[in-house]
């Protein structure tokens, strides 16, 4: 009888913490989901649509950045990574973690809840590599891969993870990690399938659990390089092999929505659907065009733009009983937003000095109006270039793309202006430039740029401070001798 009792209390006690499933493709454009945009996307992606039909579709949701390393950090954190030393560009592995050591990830935070918690994937926040001997750090200039029994003393595992299985970006691909260690080499065409099989394995596992909610993580490598659709999916899209990289994507939807629903985990499962920035050129973006595809839709640019086409993303969430089904909200939310979002799901505080840049969407996913203190959402790009949403308008502290499109910084005429205003109600494909007819409006968003910069969090909440002293808000300008210093963004 109280053996009873008890197991009744536990499962109330977890009735209302729902497990969740957050998927992050890598360079996966808005464009590239069909449903998102039909009369532009000549892929076929039956999941991700499905699951759009049964969930709610975020049409105005961004990266932290438009790459990787910086979008991921945001992720785990609830802070933009322009904070940290990662100012520009990505991290590439073999140095101490991106994520300071006492620093609450949504990972520990969801663990301190009473979750389980596992990552299955890409990393690509820095970790180290040791040798299991010595207990000294491989360097990567004698190893091009990351040697098999390697040690890792600063991995997911130990930011929050109770499981990981994955590598830490592209080019150590084949260095396959098991927590904290490698454990083999394997080919890269091998690692999509190695992922979608270890989640729905580890789905599985949760299937005797039901009274523990779990976190997976499941940040893909695809279909970032290589392109290295496997056999089976060859020829599958008719558009060549990134066209079949992003349907063998789709497919890891399909595969973890029906191990939920086969293990009867599916009703209590918050499912996230996303990608970490736009379409890579590596993508053949021109071709694809040609056969009527446009990995970015309607918008400007692509991957490492300031452009939204370089950081508007998918983003589709399905949630039973919570979620109406084929909804939709227009309404503007950051990928740094999951930390609060867990925090308001469950009723609990995140600890003091964190979630610096997250606000819960919590409110949206039942149609109603996010209560948000920040302001707006800054953009970055991979050069490090900064841009501010506030409702419709976009302000761009760049004359050109900030990234790989033309026209890049040293390619803008000589005169052009040194930075660009949008209406994005008005012209969401940024071509029409108002920075010059709107100095108010510029005005506006560059102080309240400024401001979240200087704060150090653009939310309220307790005091905080960014890593670094030197955050250059104009980075064009800043060879020409002006930069932000002590803290303080200058003109």
């Amino acid at each position: 009888m109280l053996l009873s009792v008890l197991v009744a209390c536990s499962c109330s006690v977890f009735a209302d913490k729902p497990s969740i499933v957050y998927v992050i493709c890598d360079d996966l454009g808005y464009g590239d989901v069909h449903c998102l945009a039909p009369e532009t996307s000549r892929i076929p992606t039956p999941h991700a649509d499905r699951l759009a039909s049964e969930g709610m579709v975020f049409t105005d949701a961004h990266s932290g950045s438009s790459v990787c390393s910086p979008t991921r950090y945001g992720i785990m954190t609830g802070r933009y990574s322009w904070r940290t030393r990662l100012q520009q560009g990505v991290v590439t592995g073999f140095a101490p973690s991106l994520i300071a050591e006492d620093r609450t990830t949504v990972a520990s935070f969801l663990k301190q809840q009473g979750y389980a918690t596992a990552a299955i994937g890409k990393w690509h926040l820095d970790f180290q590599y040791l040798d299991p001997k010595t207990g000294k750090p491989f360097s990567q200039k004698d190893h091009k891969i990351p040697p098999i029994g390697a040690k890792i003393p600063d991995g997911p595992v130990n930011r929050g993870f109770d499981y990981y299985h994955g590598f830490h970006h592209a080019r150590n691909m084949k260095a396959v990690i098991e927590d904290d260690r490698v454990i083999e080499h394997d080919e890269e065409v091998n690692m999509l399938p190695r992922l979608t099989r270890k989640a729905v394995e580890y789905i599985a596992s949760r299937a005797q659990l039901k009274d523990k909610p779990f976190f997976l993580y499941l940040p893909l490598g695809s279909p970032h390089t290589p392109i290295v659709p496997a056999a089976e999916w060859k020829g599958k899209s008719g558009l060549g092999d990134y066209g079949d990289f992003v349907m063998q994507t789709d497919n890891v939807i399909g595969e973890v929505s029906a191990a939920l629903a086969k293990h009867g985990l599916a009703d209590n499962t918050l499912v996230i659907f996303t990608s970490d920035n736009g379409c890579s050129k590596a993508a053949g973006i021109a071709s694809l065009a040609k056969q009527g595809h446009m990995v970015s839709a309607h918008m400007r640019g692509s991957k490492a733009d300031i452009w939204d086409g370089g950081h508007r993303i998918p983003f589709i969430v399905r949630w039973p009983g919570k979620v109406q089904p084929g909804s939709t909200s227009d309404q503007l939310i950051c990928l740094t937003d999951l930390f609060a979002t867990t925090s308001e799901i469950l009723s609990a505080n995140v600890p003091q000095q964190t979630c610096e840049d997250s606000v819960s969407f919590l409110p949206a996913l039942s149609g109603q109006k996010i209560v948000s203190s920040r302001a707006g959402v800054i953009h970055h790009s991979i050069s490090g270039h900064f841009a501010y949403r506030y409702e419709n308008w976009k302000l761009i502290l760049a004359r050109g793309s900030g990234g790989w499109s033309s026209p890049k910084e040293n390619e803008v005429a000589a005169g052009a202006l040194k930075a660009q205003l949008y209406d994005m109600q008005a012209d969401p494909g940024e071509t029409e430039n108002l920075y010059d007819s709107k100095p108010e409006v510029a005005a506006k968003l560059l102080a309240l740029l400024r401001q979240d910069v200087n704060n150090g969090r653009s939310t309220e909440g307790g005091s905080s401070k960014n890593d670094v002293s030197n955050v250059v808000l104009w980075k064009s300008e800043a060879s020409r001798g002006k930069s932000l210093k002590n803290s303080k963004a200058d003109e």
